[in-house]
């Protein structure tokens, strides 16, 4: 076939480093998960046979060269992973601005042979590494006139490459969904207003939260949106004139309306809409005497740049570091420099000038009052935030809101997710704008056979972004027993559409109330799914609600235990994940834990397998780093269990290493949602429920809703880098039912990275990689399609 020949596999084993020297800096403000990309230029650039560097102490030991400019090994960047903030240190410098520091860098990098460098840091580094390549061949010449190199060096170093990783917590760079560092610095300000949350419930207070952001306000629209806060101040988007009375009116109808307290978050550079500061203090005086509430304010400042990175952002950062590399091992004379970033799930690579300069265009239309067109070049991301916030935080008053006349009614299914709650609470006040009266199902299936079925309003699901769990209830049980009853429930109540949200069993349920439509009238209403799930093992979607909870869950429980082995020396863990038999928690957790080896159920392993494992760690421990950790999926293998291999490591391993081993359990669906999981369940579940208005708009026929269509039972999954609506009819082909995960799954292609980083020799296709693209400036229509 013809598709076979355009995509011909283009393997990295193919693509040499040796005779490469690769300089790798840290620069700026410092960001969690650097360290994570430093990590993984390391090791890339030595598994591909280069020279690796590390600059200390960012473009000032460029500078100064000497002990700043060190070469590696592949020990060297051992336990860094875990450890947030940049251990290579980062320092705003002053001479590398001027020609003659930048002279003297040069020449530093070229008596060492260094050609190629990885700089990891925010617009500001890059662009001066930008001016640095353009100079480059300048400065050679000016080195040769004084003496310092000679003409054979002007040759043979002829050339800078230059590829950049965005490394900013404020998330502020065009071209890329998300920076380096941004969703560990989310982590930290949901932390903190959990924490806040609780003891403002105590005291009817009002907190008004000041986050970081000079320029950029994505962490307080964010953390806004994942936590619901009242209200939020955000540079791109100021407030209209006489914001102080609308604000005031909102709060005191919160508090009428018996809530406690009120969250109120200002991003640093807040602006109202004549380019005056908005101030955390402003805003607290301006509530205070207004409205007499006890009100306080909490500054985070330098804590969000603190603390652990978080498993997306080690995920992240490592993926960007090998695709830096192989950027590098392809870069020519003619190729520009070159950010790699991050659209939708995809790895990207974008010109480095055109996404400094669209940058600085936000900057620009900010300044002069362009504020819409701000949010527009800020990309599809943001503005999706931004309307989803603007949405779910104001409720209109009920004269304002349309009739529909319909019926909605909103369920759980399979196990507990963190990020469910978040995802009904979008459901119910999207429904309620629209129109619809909104109906919650207890306990699912099970519970609607039952009639346990109520009315929720717009305050019902107040605060429930942050909780964990189902506060529904939820039930593994599947519709197919109980379908007479479940369609006696819908014609009782007379309920025009569903949305389920859940795991595998949700998909089977909805194809099991699709086949029942020919017996049952009551089953042809539109119906729509949104994946929740810590096994990430629904088709059709990359990405399930409750996944990343539990990897951040995972990822924490092994820097423990990692620490723990740091101080018995020649410790391996063998740790059991859970996924049923989908290996995404196992792989991505290893990835994140920095562990040896992660065994799954998609990717077969004999006894061979594990005795080479057990070599590979018996080699491991003869140098420093005298510790293992081995992550192992629940169902990988009938045989292989944990104790099998726990019990074939102590055996081999006597003598020079000993073993334990951890079963993780039910911790994995515990815990409060992470960033991540209540924005992904907010938008994705806000997307659903408008695709169900407009459903239900058209199936409307001669006072009835009737819907029998394939097209109106659908799945909605994010899919490399959109949001799409699938029918589950059509995803049966792309599911092994027997195993319950879908017969292709895109994160077995990051397979070879966690092998690679823990030393193993591997194949690793990166077709997909390595073409540059453009910044893409989306139309206001686009922003529909939906990047998350």
């Amino acid at each position: 076939p013809a598709g076979a020949m355009d995509h011909q596999p283009k393997f990295f084993e193919n693509l040499s480093g040796t005779g490469k020297a690769i300089g790798v800096l840290t620069s700026g403000g410092d960001a969690q998960g650097m360290n994570a990309a430093v990590r993984a230029v390391v090791r890339m650039g030595i598994y591909v046979k280069a020279k690796v560097y590390f600059v200390y102490e960012g473009y000032q030991g460029m500078v100064d060269g000497g002990d700043n400019i060190v070469e590696v090994s592949w020990e060297s960047v051992s336990s860094i992973l875990q450890v947030g903030g940049t251990v290579i240190g980062s320092a705003r410098c002053k001479s590398f601005r001027t020609r003659e520091g930048r002279l003297q860098a040069a020449n530093n990098l070229i008596q060492r042979g260094i050609t190629n460098l990885c700089v990891i840091g925010g617009d500001g580094s890059l662009t001066g590494a930008n001016l640095f390549r353009e100079e480059w061949s300048g400065l050679l010449e000016e080195l040769a006139k004084e003496k310092k190199i000679d003409q054979e060096a002007v040759k043979k170093y002829a050339y800078l490459n230059i590829v950049g990783m965005v490394g900013s917590i404020d998330n502020d760079f065009c071209g890329t969904d998300m920076t380096i560092g941004t969703d560990s610095a989310l982590h930290r300000i949901i932390e903190v207003v959990d924490a806040i949350m609780t003891t403002a419930q105590s005291h009817q207070r009002t907190f008004v939260l000041e986050v970081m952001g000079r320029h950029c306000g994505y962490l307080a629209l964010v953390s806004a949106l994942a936590c619901g806060a009242d209200w939020v101040f955000i540079p791109e988007y100021p407030p209209e004139e006489g914001w102080e009375d609308s604000m005031c009116v909102k709060l005191s109808e919160n508090r009428a309306r018996k809530k406690r307290l009120n969250i109120i978050i200002v991003a640093e550079g807040a602006i109202d809409s004549h380019n005056k500061p908005i101030t955390s203090e402003k805003v607290k005086d301006l509530v205070v005497q207004r409205l007499g509430f006890d009100t306080r304010v909490t500054i985070l400042g330098h804590v969000q740049r603190g603390g652990t990175p978080s498993a997306f952002d080690r995920i992240l950062a490592s993926r960007m570091g090998v695709e830096a590399v192989l950027a590098l091992l392809e870069a020519t004379p003619a190729t520009p420099a070159c950010v790699v970033s991050l659209s939708g799930n995809q790895a990207v690579r974008l010109p480095l000038m055109e996404c400094v300069q669209m940058t600085q265009e936000v900057q620009k239309a900010m300044d002069e009052g362009r504020f819409l067109e701000a949010v527009r070049l800020r990309g599809r991301s943001f503005e999706n935030n931004l309307n989803t916030y603007k949405l779910l935080s104001h409720k209109k008053p009920d004269a304002e809101l349309p009739k529909s006349n319909f019926n909605v009614a909103v369920l759980n299914v399979g196990a507990p997710a963190a990020g469910m709650n978040a995802a009904v609470r979008a459901a119910v006040r999207v429904g309620i704008t629209e129109g619809h009266k909104m109906f919650a199902v207890i306990d699912g299936f099970e519970g609607f056979a039952r009639g346990k079925i109520k009315e929720i309003s717009w305050g019902d699901v107040g605060g429930w972004t942050g909780q964990g769990g189902s506060i529904l209830g939820t039930k593994r049980i599947l519709p197919a027993k109980y379908l007479e009853k479940i369609a006696d429930q819908m014609r009782t109540n007379n309920i025009n559409a569903l949305m389920v949200i859940g795991g595998f069993e949700a998909y089977l349920g909805l194809l099991e109330l699709s086949a029942a439509r020919v017996k049952y009238d009551e089953f042809c209403v539109p119906m729509v799914m949104v994946p929740a799930t810590v096994s990430n093992n629904v088709p059709g979607s990359d990405f399930s609600i409750g996944a990343d909870t539990a990897l951040n869950t995972i990822t924490d429980t092994c820097d423990r235990i990692k620490q723990s082995a740091s101080g018995t020396k020649r410790r391996v863990f063998i740790i059991e994940t859970m996924g049923g038999y989908c290996g995404y928690l196992a792989n991505m957790g290893a990835l994140a834990a920095g562990a040896d080896a992660a065994y799954i159920f998609e990717e077969q392993f004999d006894i061979r397998e594990l005795q080479a494992n057990v070599e590979h760690l018996t080699e491991k421990m003869k140098t420093s780093i005298q510790r293992g950790l081995v992550l192992r999926n629940e169902n990988c293998n009938e045989n292989y269990t944990t104790d099998f291999i726990y019990q074939l490591y102590s055996e081999e391993g006597k003598g020079v290493f000993d073993c334990r081993k951890n079963v993780l359990g039910h911790m994995q669906q515990g815990g409060a949602p992470s960033p991540f999981d209540r924005n992904f369940g907010t938008k994705i579940s806000a997307k659903a429920m408008q695709w169900i208005s407009k459903k239900l708009k058209e199936t409307y026929r001669k006072g009835k809703v009737f819907a029998n269509t394939d097209d109106s039972v659908c799945l909605l999954g994010m899919r490399r880098r959109n949001l799409v609506f699938q029918p589950v009819a059509e995803l049966k082909n792309e599911t092994d039912f027997v195993h319950r995960i879908p017969k292709e799954q895109w994160w077995l292609k990051l397979r070879p990275l966690m092998k690679i980083l823990a030393k193993y020799k591997t194949s690793y296709d990166v077709s997909d990689s390595g073409q540059l693209e453009h910044v893409a400036m989306h139309s206001p229509k686009e922003a529909e399609t939906g990047a998350i």
